[in-house]
């Protein structure tokens, strides 16, 4: 697994590379930042090689693709054989609204839905309630009824499409309808998937 000898060279011959490669190139053109990081704020090198992995357990830390830890993914082929789902978070108005858009974004090469429900569904108001007045449809889709489920998944079949819903309070509702509109579809829950 692990050659010491072999991280040594390595070593050695990164500080050249950055002595007569880098340094140079940098001192005409500097990088962008002083700093680059991860958004957890954990700095990024400028190069990484195996010599960075010495203390590295590649079973408990790496392991192998659709294997716990999962650092590899979830797919066993990783994503030759199938893409990551590319959602747009997405939802505005009527169901209708949303409707349509869902279909343009399939259209142009989106693999999945994330619903963006609008603040009267997530704090649980019908549209009508007054707490929901000026509100209805302005930051998300409008879901009241079961209709509405019905309509804003209209053509989309729930076995091959699947759903993110970021909802806290009215989750259990929101998924009863949903499983509710796959079956009416002819798809059984065990069928359908998403977040």
């Amino acid at each position: 697994m692990y050659d010491r000898k072999k991280a040594k060279t390595i070593r050695d011959r990164g500080k050249r590379w950055e002595r007569e490669r880098l340094k140079p190139r940098l001192s005409r053109t500097p990088e962008r930042l002083r700093r680059f990081s991860t958004v957890s704020d954990e700095e990024i090198s400028s190069l990484y090689t195996p010599a960075d992995l010495e203390e590295t357990d590649f079973l408990k830390e790496t392991g192998f693709p659709g294997e716990y830890p999962y650092t590899r993914g979830v797919q066993p082929s990783m994503y030759r054989g199938r893409l990551w789902t590319m959602r747009q978070f997405s939802g505005f108005g009527s169901a209708e609204d949303t409707n349509a858009r869902y279909h343009y974004l399939l259209n142009k090469g989106q693999t999945g839905l994330s619903v963006a429900f609008h603040f009267p569904t997530l704090m649980g108001y019908d549209s009508d309630h007054a707490r929901a007045r000026g509100e209805v449809g302005m930051c998300g889709v409008a879901v009241d009824s079961l209709r509405d489920m019905e309509i804003l998944f209209h053509g989309i079949p729930l076995d091959k499409i699947t759903s993110s819903m970021t909802t806290n309070a009215p989750a259990a509702i929101l998924l009863a309808m949903y499983i509710a509109v796959a079956e009416q579809q002819g798809v059984s829950p065990g069928k359908i998937g998403g977040t």
